[in-house]
């Protein structure tokens, strides 16, 4: 692949496919290291006795290092270059894996492991946006970020597949066995991300301006389309939670509930794929309020007491309107922020997106105590129309700052 970079105008340019296909590769790997190490490592604790206290901090410190980190790995990808980010966060995944393989024994040793996978995540997940908004053609940001955002789903559907693989069939699977597998996969990503060559940017893309986040924070519509994002996103995790947490009330079967997650997560696979097609019959600002929309008529509808196949069939039309709000926000920040500032303006909708996943799903579950796993999902309903009236106020189409229209998928 050639090592310049062929302008396109002020969004970017177009990836060679070889490069896309690399990157969608590496997006997927990080996705799957992921979701197999963070479950691996709370069955690992249970199995040291740990108390419940300790899973919490467990699950914290997935979050709080990358929270802290968001914004300066942001300027980090601008100012070296998204590669390079990318490599270091690579890095830090696999020797995730393998702090727990050596230091897994002991519940400090596991909140390490969880600590190091949350940074190195953070870092790959940022280059990757970045990397996505710098090098998609002018009026395909839409196709491109659906596509990433796909791979990603991809990643997080087989993760936890090799659980099941590995020692499904127990209570407590060999996390040391999953650990060593998570390991290789990890060097694996590593090299992958190494094969990885980007484009040249070109003269003065890089910005340093110590101004540079006030520029971003000035954006018209960027408080709105951060919280569509935030909400978006918490409402996905409520889903995680909370559908199991239904199922357990109405007595519904532990496996009908995993079949219902999966359905809703291949419903957003589904969406965001064909995200670039939608934005261009449909339009952005449309599209944006439509699905959301759906998204809390459906959460709504899920707390209702329905028969088997009729919650199946919301849960899909949920999965349908979740699963476009988080590209569609990553476009829009695409489209706004200026060549040189696109990775802090990722790190900026990550860190509202972090933001949201510790504050949503606890003042949602507090607002909605005592009426059970239904009321949670209604209050998150309510939620999301609040985030249907913040669609509704941003511009008609974004801002669309290379004049073209949004290409079809």
């Amino acid at each position: 692949m050639s090592g310049t970079r062929t302008t396109g105008g002020p969004a970017g340019s177009v990836p060679t496919p070889r490069m896309l296909t690399v990157l969608l590769v590496q997006s997927a790997l990080t996705q799957v290291l992921t979701f197999v190490l963070r479950p691996a490592a709370t069955y690992r604790a249970i199995e040291l006795d740990v108390p419940g206290a300790w899973l919490g901090v467990l699950g914290a410190s997935f979050a709080v290092v990358p929270l802290l980190l968001a914004v300066p790995s942001g300027q980090a990808t601008d100012r070296y270059g998204e590669r390079r980010v990318m490599l270091a966060g690579a890095v830090l995944m696999a020797l995730s894996a393998g702090v727990l393989v050596v230091l897994g024994g002991s519940p400090a040793g596991v909140v390490l492991g969880t600590v190091v996978l949350g940074t190195g995540h953070l870092l790959s997940v940022v280059a990757q946006q970045a990397a996505v908004a710098n090098t998609a053609a002018p009026g395909r940001f839409d196709s491109a970020f659906g596509y990433y955002t796909f791979a990603a789903s991809l990643g997080q559907a087989l993760g936890p597949g090799l659980i099941i693989l590995i020692g499904g069939r127990q209570a407590i699977p060999d996390t040391g066995a999953i650990f060593l597998v998570a390991t290789a996969i990890g060097v694996v990503l590593v090299a992958c991300t190494a094969l990885l060559r980007m484009p040249t940017r070109p003269a003065g893309a890089d910005s340093t301006d110590s101004g540079a986040m006030r520029t971003l924070l000035r954006l018209p519509g960027l408080l709105r389309a951060l919280s569509i994002s935030c909400i978006v996103l918490a409402a996905v995790d409520i889903t995680l939670v909370y559908l199991p947490a239904l199922g357990a009330d109405r007595g519904l079967a532990a496996g009908f509930i995993g079949l219902l997650l999966t359905l809703r997560a291949v419903a957003s696979m589904v969406s965001r794929f064909f995200l670039g097609r939608m934005v261009a019959r449909i339009g952005r600002r449309r599209l944006m309020i439509g699905t959301v929309a759906l998204s809390a008529v459906s959460m709504a509808a899920v707390g209702l007491p329905l028969p088997p196949a009729g919650l199946a069939a919301i849960v899909v039309l949920l999965g349908l309107g979740l699963g476009v709000g988080q590209p569609l926000t990553m476009s829009w920040l695409a489209l706004s922020a200026p060549p040189g500032l696109r990775g802090r303006a990722m790190s900026l909708r990550l860190t509202g997106n972090r933001l949201g996943q510790v504050l949503i799903p606890s003042t949602v579950g507090a607002v909605a105590a005592g009426v059970g796993a239904a009321g949670v999902l209604w209050a998150t309903a309510a939620g999301l129309a609040v985030a249907t009236t913040a669609a509704r106020g941003m511009a008609a189409d974004g801002p669309a700052a290379d004049g073209r229209a949004p290409a079809t998928g």
